[in-house]
Order: C-alpha cells, then structure tokens, then sequence
C-alpha cells in the first residue's frame, strides 16, 4: 500500500535553460565581430575596384591614349628637271623623290593603306606617286621613298610657268595623305596624316630651297 502511495517526481521548475549574463556577452561580441568583418570586406572590395578604376583612367589617358603618328619630310629631290630655250625639256620624264618618315609614338603599332602623294604647281596638279601600304611599329620610326612622276607637258600649260622657270627658280608644292589604324587593346582608332610641303627648285644648283612643311592628324 505505501508503494501505491508513493508520490510521481516533481517537474523542474523551469524547463528552459536561462543565458547567463557572460554568454549574453559573449554572443554580442561575436555578432559585433562579424559585423566589423563584414564592414571590413566591403571597404577592401571598394577601395580595391576604386583603384582599378583610377588605374584604367590613368592608363587611358597616357600610356593607351591614341598619339596621332608624326610625318616629316626628310629631303626632297627633283630630277631630269631641265630647261631648253627658255622651256621644259618635254622629252624627258621629270621625277621628284622624297624621302618621308612615319614616327609612331603609340603601344600599338600603326597600320595603313596605300598612300597618295600629289605635287601642284599655283594650284594646278601636275604628277602623283603612291606608295604601298605598310604598317609603322609601336614606338618605331619607319621610313619610306616617295616617287612622283611630274607630267611636263601639264607643267608646260600653267599660266605663268615660262616666266618663273627664266628666273631661274620653280616654286612647287607636295600634299601627302596617310589614312591607317591604330588598335590598342579592343578599341580601333581611325587616324588621317596629312601633310602639305612648299618648296623651290633651284635649276642653277639643282637643289631644293627654302622647304617649308606643315602637318595635320586628325583622329
């Protein structure tokens, strides 16, 4: 009879597990540290893609920037230009060579077509020349010979040729046009040389006198 009287064991009081005051605080510090890890991360991602954006703006405007390449006319020389009783010789054909230079300044190199040199005289277009196309490396001088054959008959015709060539001089100018490309990295960039010369033959020394150029690029 006393073991049917015999009481069931008391439930605990609490059946939850109360957080003592020192893992309250451990808890907040790791959540404080996490956040200020996290807060790290993306200041270190920022800052790394602010740099990589300045790095490609600086680049882009000094060592990827587009230079347009430099045209120079080195020397000039016209041959078989000769007077006969106060005119052009028209049975020989009369040749003017120019030595040109391409300076391209750029990391990438230049590559152009096939290129037109005119020679005028007051204005009128008396020979043409071509030179084939070519490529000018990166940070490289290259260097090509111009030919012109110069019509004498159509030199003959301009008003004004017979009293300039018994002077003993013959005032003529040269336009050179250069069209060609310039790829840096994925970016094709047109680019147009040009170049105008005015110079005067001497037919006593035979010689090219006062040369004077001026170049124009157009990008």
């Amino acid at each position: 009879m006393a073991a049917k009287e015999q009481g069931k064991p008391l439930a605990p009081a609490n059946s939850y597990h109360l957080r003592s005051d020192e893992e309250e605080v451990f808890v907040s510090s790791h959540i404080k540290l996490c956040q200020r890890k996290y807060v790290m991360c993306c200041g270190c991602v920022s800052a790394l893609f602010l740099i990589i954006a300045v790095t490609a703006i600086v680049l882009g405007f000094t060592v990827f920037h587009v230079k347009g390449p430099r045209i120079k006319m080195n020397d000039v020389t016209i041959q078989q230009l000769e007077v006969a009783n106060g005119a052009l010789r028209s049975d020989t054909n009369v040749t003017l060579l120019a030595d040109v230079s391409i300076k391209n300044p750029n990391v990438a190199s230049f590559k152009y077509g096939n290129t037109t040199t005119r020679v005028y005289y007051s204005g009128t277009e008396v020979g043409q020349g071509r030179t084939p196309a070519g490529v000018a490396k990166a940070r490289r001088t290259m260097r090509m010979n111009v030919t012109v054959d110069i019509v004498p008959g159509e030199i003959s015709a301009v008003p004004g040729f017979i009293k300039e060539v018994a002077s003993g001089k013959l005032t003529v100018s040269t336009y050179t046009r250069i069209e060609g490309k310039v790829k840096i990295l994925m970016v094709n960039k047109n680019v147009v040389v040009e170049l105008n010369c005015s110079m005067t033959y001497n037919f006593a020394s035979k010689g090219i006198e006062g040369e004077d150029c001026k170049r124009r690029v157009s990008l």
